[in-house]
């Protein structure tokens, strides 16, 4: 199997960034790592290995990224508006560094953006607001909203709220979402998500699922036993959905 690393000084960021691209030829997926993850975590939790055929075959280009996780949503020592802030400088790096790379690396027009946890969050938020770049969204066991806090699991900006947050936030700007160019873009997209019966961002789900219905957006919500919220579960997620 194919695997290139590679390293640059990001000038959205400001700092050298690090990705991993496995496999020569195919569709061309765009991974996140799960919360605070690094740009290898999807080959350390055996997800590689999973999709080796397909990547093998050609079928399958995974594109890992890292994240900024612990200096944007997760950084607790700067205020919330910086957080969010830093978080869009992310979605930038991704939009104007990472996606140009892909598409230099390699030619075929379907992108798919995926992630599991929070992974599963950057994959839903950025292909909803820029589904002009993908053609499918694969989500295993997301939290589509960052500022309410649910079971265990705080807010992420300390009840600090403002129009940046608003719109990243896909159970928020969604049921909105007006905008007829946009909204033909998200019909055409194949939306896969899953999400265990017992995983406590079960209801988060719904209310995507339901904002999407109320938009004429098909998609797939699909329930898996217990939490499913494991590398295991993902394995087999992967080869099914992905």
């Amino acid at each position: 199997m194919q695997r290139e690393y590679h390293k640059w000084f990001s000038p959205n960021l400001n700092r050298d960034m690090e990705l991993l691209i496995f496999g020569h030829a195919g569709a061309r997926v765009l991974v996140f790592p799960t919360r605070r993850g690094r740009f290898h975590e999807y080959e350390d939790l055996g997800l590689v290995e999973a999709l080796a055929d397909q990547l093998e075959n050609g079928w399958l280009q995974l594109f890992c990224v890292d994240s900024v996780d612990r200096e944007s949503i997760y950084n607790r020592y700067v205020a919330p508006y910086d957080r969010i802030r830093r978080h869009s400088q992310y979605e930038q790096y991704i939009l104007n560094e990472v996606l140009p790379l892909s598409r230099l690396k390699n030619p075929q027009p379907f992108m798919i953006s995926h992630g599991c946890s929070l992974g599963a969050y950057h994959a839903v938020n950025i292909a909803l607001r820029h589904p002009q770049w993908f053609g499918k969204v694969v989500a295993f066991s997301g939290r589509y909203s960052l500022s309410e806090p649910v079971a265990e699991f705080r807010g992420l900006f300390d009840d600090y709220y403002d129009e940046e947050i608003y719109f990243h936030s896909p159970n928020h700007f969604l049921p909105n979402l007006a905008d007829d160019a946009v909204l033909n873009h998200l019909r055409r997209l194949e939306i896969v998500m899953t999400i265990g019966v017992d995983d406590p961002f079960i209801q988060s789900n719904f209310a995507l699922s339901e904002a999407l219905w109320n938009k004429h957006i098909n998609h797939q919500l699909l329930m898996w036993d217990g939490r499913a919220h494991q590398a295991s579960d993902w394995q087999k997620m992967v080869q099914l959905y992905l």
